[in-house]
């Protein structure tokens, strides 16, 4: 089997907690040319820079990236997606690896693992990743949880705790790990085409999780455990400082 596949990386400038973030400077390069890095280390066919900004799009090509510029009014990077592929013409069997701008920590290797996840897994629309947590993070609604069937298939996303379990004194089930969603996408071509005709259902509109309306609409999504274990993305100035301190600067 052909382990063939793109990544996408949608970078915007505007942005509520942090105007300008995909140019801000992390110890000398700019933190979207630390994901495009990333991304070209995971083994892509193409890695695209998609953007409605010329200053991140003329940044990108000075570092060697493709750009594609795309509208200002998308509502989600999933959007974003969508022009590109249609733009660039991408085959409907093409596995896209969605890698967000602001993630300059997201190892390479687990943006391979979805992409090949995808690829092995044809019965899936798309795949995703998870990691372990406590059962005291576990109750933070900031934390994405998602349980899965016997093959690995979501059940559900949600903020809330998922499973809830209710005999404490029961030792296995206690033992319990849940799930943490990753939020690194690998999607077919054919679905992101498709995700354009789906209209958001309620159970988004409670959680605010794009991905529950692909499972309304039918998407089988596969969900595996993550080989490594990303570090923090960057929302706000603070987590840019984070963000440094875990990385060395190039010399």
């Amino acid at each position: 089997m052909t382990e063939q596949f793109n990544i996408v990386i949608p970078a915007r400038y505007d942005s509520s907690r942090f105007p300008g973030k995909p140019l801000a400077d992390i110890n000398g390069k700019p933190m979207i040319q630390r994901v495009y890095e990333a991304a070209v280390d995971a083994g892509a066919s193409e890695v695209v820079i998609a953007t409605d900004s010329t200053l991140i799009g003329m940044a990108a090509e000075e570092f060697g990236a493709t750009v594609c510029m795309t509208l200002e009014e998308h509502a989600s990077g999933t959007d974003r997606l969508c022009e590109v592929v249609d733009k660039l013409e991408w085959a409907d069997d093409t596995v896209v690896v969605n890698v967000q701008g602001d993630e300059p920590l997201m190892p390479s290797t687990i943006i391979n693992q979805v992409a090949v996840d995808l690829i092995k897994n044809n019965e899936a629309g798309c795949a995703t990743l998870y990691t372990g947590i406590s059962h005291e993070d576990a109750s933070d609604p900031n934390i994405v949880k998602v349980v899965t069937d016997a093959k690995g298939f979501a059940l559900y996303f949600s903020r809330s705790v998922i499973p809830y379990i209710r005999d404490t004194d029961d030792a296995a089930v206690t033992e319990l790990v849940y799930k943490r969603h990753i939020g690194l996408y690998a999607y077919r071509v054919a679905l992101l085409k498709s995700f354009r005709t789906m209209k958001p259902c309620e159970l988004e509109q409670a959680e605010k999780l794009e991905q529950l309306r692909l499972m309304w609409h039918g998407t089988a999504i596969h969900v595996a455990q993550a080989a490594s274990i990303p570090g923090h993305g960057v929302d706000t100035p603070e987590d840019l400082e984070r963000v440094k301190a875990a990385i060395a600067p190039d010399f």
